[in-house]
């Protein structure tokens, strides 16, 4: 049973006469704790300032979240709640299933969200058709990253499938360049294989194995390939890679030490947070083959006690979706509005081809969750991929051992 139901009109009428008069708090936990992530978050406390609230900032560090969520998880346990939380795909309906997230329909419908919001970004922020959480951005899965300066002084493109990365990976590793920053960590693993099941499989294979979970996909000759491919790309990984966090990894493009990163646009943000230039000192493509990966980031408003937190929620709410701060935050962030109606002429060239290739992907059907970054599937299910993948990348483990363990983890997941 639910421990919240809609609001009549006139309990509407009245939360909204006393949220007027409550000075709005806003406790936030979040893991945006790098140098880009950093920023953009600044841009949120200082614009709820401006509008006369008070934010006490709750941040977790941690990329992937996890540290965030166990937090989270001791807070609500404790009946302390945070105000807002950072969080997205399934998991919002997880946290609405235990009957502890708001009700924030009242500034949705206002603010008419439904006609600026892409339907299936929506769709993540609704539970049981009423508005339990206000999406930030739309994050692309699936570039990769490069340092212009090595690439021109190897004679490289960027490459536009998998056996030109690999061929590109073997001319730098001879030419003393580490190919592939990477951070030896479960989700930045997750995130290099969504991008190969995406890029040999196809969006149909990819829906099918990491959105729906089919077992024949998962067993497939094409999965046995994207192991092979994991393989490949462990060989071009330097040996001090565990453990390291993403935007170290962005770093090591940065200064030169490594060509390549695949990872998400967050990454882009480091590179314009030190001043870089797309196309000039970094350039960026999506990862070989064809669709869109998409990773939307939101806060879901939990349910509080007291007129200045639910004041705190609406102004967050109101503030977040607003086209405003959906330029700044994302100017900043290196994402994409998540609103299809805000300019993008102070964007730079990777958010434009991202905005592009997005409303493409949206008309032909390859607009795709990304399981990595728990837009996809739910905790269990996604965290069991993840350790086979990760147990993989690790060790020496064959293909179809791989596959096999695949199919048996999800299986056993349910």
């Amino acid at each position: 049973m639910k421990r919240f139901a809609l609001a009549t009109a006139s309990s509407l009428a009245v939360l909204a006469s006393t949220s007027v008069m409550a000075e709005p708090q806003a406790e936030v936990l979040h893991w945006w704790t790098s140098g880009g992530e950093a920023k953009s978050v600044a841009v949120l406390q200082e614009e709820f300032a401006a509008n006369g609230g008070t934010w006490t900032d709750m941040p977790v560090a941690g990329g992937g979240g996890d540290a965030a969520m166990t937090a989270l998880r001791a807070r609500v346990l404790s009946g302390n709640a945070p105000t807002a939380v950072q969080l997205k795909g399934p998991a919002i309906q997880e946290w609405y299933e235990e009957g502890v997230l708001a009700d924030i329909s009242n500034v949705a419908e206002a603010e008419g969200w439904d006609k600026v919001l892409p339907a299936s970004i929506a769709a993540h922020m609704k539970c049981e058709g009423t508005w339990c959480a206000a999406p930030v951005n739309v994050h692309r899965v699936d570039w990769i990253w490069a340092n212009a300066d090595v690439l021109a002084a190897n004679g490289i493109e960027m490459p536009t499938t998998w056996d030109e990365f690999n061929a590109a990976a073997e001319k730098l590793q001879a030419a003393g360049v580490i190919p592939l920053a990477h951070g030896g960590q479960a989700w930045q693993d997750a995130t290099v294989f969504e991008t190969v099941v995406l890029g040999l499989g196809g969006p149909e294979f990819y829906k099918k194995a990491l959105v729906e979970l089919d077992p024949e996909a998962l067993t497939s000759d094409t999965m046995v390939k994207v192991f092979d491919q994991m393989r490949t790309l462990r060989g071009f990984v330097d040996e001090n890679f565990s453990g390291r966090d993403w935007n170290l990894a962005t770093a090591m493009v940065m200064n030169g030490e490594a060509a390549f990163q695949i990872m998400g646009d967050w990454a882009k943000g480091e590179f314009l947070a030190a001043g870089k230039e797309p196309g000039k000192d970094f350039l960026c493509a999506s990862t070989p083959g064809d669709g869109y990966l998409y990773n939307v980031d939101s806060f879901a408003m939990f349910d509080v006690e007291g007129d200045d937190k639910r004041a705190g929620q609406e102004l967050l709410a109101k503030l977040i979706v607003a086209p405003k701060f959906q330029e700044v935050f994302n100017l900043n962030k290196g994402s994409i509005p998540a609103r299809t109606d805000v300019a993008l002429d102070k964007f730079d060239m990777c958010a434009k081809i991202s905005a592009e290739d997005m409303a493409t992907s949206s008309e032909n059907g390859s607009l795709l969750p990304s399981y990595a970054h728990g837009m996809a599937l739910r905790g269990a299910q996604a965290g069991a991929i993840t350790d086979v993948v990760t147990a993989h990348f690790n060790s020496d483990m064959s293909s179809q051992e791989a596959v096999q363990q695949l199919a048996d983890a999800v299986a056993n997941s349910y």
